[in-house]
C-alpha cells in the first residue's frame, strides 16, 4: 500500500463514512474505491449482457420448443 498526498472533501468524506461504516479516513476512503470499481465492474458486465442480447445471443432461449434440448 503506497502513501498519497491529496486533498479530500471532509464532508464528503463524513458521508462517506457514514455510508460505509467506516472509522477511519484510510478506511473510508479504500472502501470508496473498492466500491466504485466493483460498480464500474457490474456496469460493464450489464453493457456486455445487454449487447449480447441486442445481438440475439439468447433469443435461442425465447425458443420454447428448443429451449433444454
Amino acid at each position: 500500500m503506497a502513501k498519497t498526498l491529496i486533498d479530500i472533501d471532509e464532508e464528503l468524506l463524513a458521508q462517506a463514512a457514514i455510508a460505509f461504516g467506516t472509522k477511519t479516513k484510510k478506511d473510508t476512503v479504500n472502501a470508496a474505491l473498492r466500491d466504485g470499481v466493483e460498480r464500474k465492474k457490474r456496469a460493464l458486465a450489464l453493457a456486455w449482457l445487454a449487447a449480447k442480447a441486442d445481438a440475439g445471443d439468447f433469443d435461442v432461449l425465447l425458443d420454447k420448443a428448443n429451449y433444454r434440448r
